[in-house]
């Protein structure tokens, strides 16, 4: 079914002269095309959430098209037809001000949700739009995901928000996410501070130098924790110190899966793509699902452990199709601080995953082995 979530993408459809009919329409304001929508066979159409005049209302409820109405009053569109991006998400930010944050897309939305029962909203219409919004975001990600043939090499990394900038395990991620990118794969992260920034900022600083690298980290370091007043200030400085540029694209592009659960840890604005959801628990699901490249376990608290069991439990019952490898960059601290490399190790035994498990204190051991899965994926037979 043809899905049309841009005006423009609308207006090429009709300039082409193809049939409405069996076609989804997302979040479009279609009131300037009411002649058009009046003359045309809207059998089978959906609208999801467009603005209609009365008289293209009346023909695409007449041609039984299915019309879901738009909901007013909320910070969000429900059936928004793209993902996130920093620039919408921090529209009206002022560095030189952090306040301003408060004013942002981003933070209006968090105070709507933690006004509106946080996890358990009161009304069965704001429970319905948050569904709403969060379906859409998910085909929004898998249009991005699908993008080139389907053939983004998509590699996670996870591990602690509380990592701070400036710290050797904040650069060790950075550098890996770099290479990594540099090899060609779609960086992944949950989106949020600590080790999650650091995947992202290796990935933007893809194509520049070790030196330049080392600067942007250098100015982060100067606010190294997200609860830091100027955590985000000296993120955007270090975006306009070092922009991106067309020959960036697509090498320094990730992805970011924050979520409103977690909206105190305002979502970091290096991932060229965010993913942000209301539902946590379909967020990390669907985070660890796309990652078919791999996962890579940064040091990392209670969070990062409940991701590896889930993980695990995709790998040890194959339920997702892939059985994809598990690096843990760590050798002291998985083994000592936080011993979940033991009890998973003795838990794959006998299943295929094993052969897949790889703990590590090498970035390089970290590159060689996903690059080795990956062509080891795409041989023939």
């Amino acid at each position: 079914m043809i899905e049309l979530e841009t005006l423009a993408a609308f207006e090429r459809h009709l300039h082409a002269g193809l049939p409405l009919s069996h076609v989804v329409i997302q979040g479009l304001d279609l009131r300037r095309y009411t002649r058009e929508l009046s003359t045309l066979e809207l059998v089978g159409t959906v609208f999801l959430g467009c603005e209609l005049e009365k008289e293209a209302l009346s023909a695409a409820l007449a041609h039984g098209a299915l019309v879901f109405p738009p909901l007013s009053g909320l910070p969000y569109q429900p059936y928004r037809g793209s993902l996130y991006s920093p620039e919408e998400l921090y529209a009206g930010f002022d560095p030189s001000r952090p306040e301003t944050y408060a004013d942002t897309p981003d933070a209006r939305v968090y105070a709507h949700w933690a006004a509106h029962g946080r996890g358990n909203a009161p009304t069965l219409l704001e429970t319905l739009s948050q569904r709403l919004h969060d379906h859409a975001v998910t085909d929004a990600m898998e249009d991005l995901l699908l993008a080139e043939g389907g053939k983004r090499k998509v590699v996670a990394i996870m591990g602690g928000h509380s990592m701070k900038r400036g710290q050797p395990d904040y650069r060790s991620v950075a550098m890996l996410a770099r290479e990594l990118s540099r090899q060609g794969f779609f960086m992944v992260s949950g989106g949020g501070p600590g080790a999650m920034e650091a995947t992202h900022v290796g990935a933007w600083f893809a194509r520049r130098t070790e030196a330049e690298l080392d600067a942007g980290l250098a100015l982060l370091a100067q606010a190294p924790s997200y609860t830091d007043r100027e955590w985000l200030s000296r993120a955007f400085d270090v975006r306009r110190a070092f922009p991106l540029r067309d020959e960036d694209r697509p090498w320094c592009d990730s992805l970011g899966i924050p979520t409103w659960h977690y909206g105190h840890e305002p979502p970091n604005p290096f991932a060229t793509h965010i993913a942000k959801y209301f539902a946590n628990s379909v967020r990390e699901d669907g985070l660890l699902t796309i990652a078919r490249g791999g996962i890579v376990y940064a040091p990392g608290s209670a969070g990062t452990i409940q991701e590896i069991f889930q993980d695990a439990c995709q790998n040890h019952y194959n339920s997702v199709g892939v059985i994809s490898p598990m690096i843990f960059l760590g050798t002291e601290f998985w083994t000592r601080t936080r011993p979940v490399y033991p009890l998973l190790a003795q838990l794959a035994q006998g299943q295929e995953y094993a052969r897949y498990l790889m703990l590590t204190d090498s970035q390089e051991e970290v590159v060689q082995a996903l690059v080795a899965y990956d062509r080891a994926r795409v041989l023939p037979g």
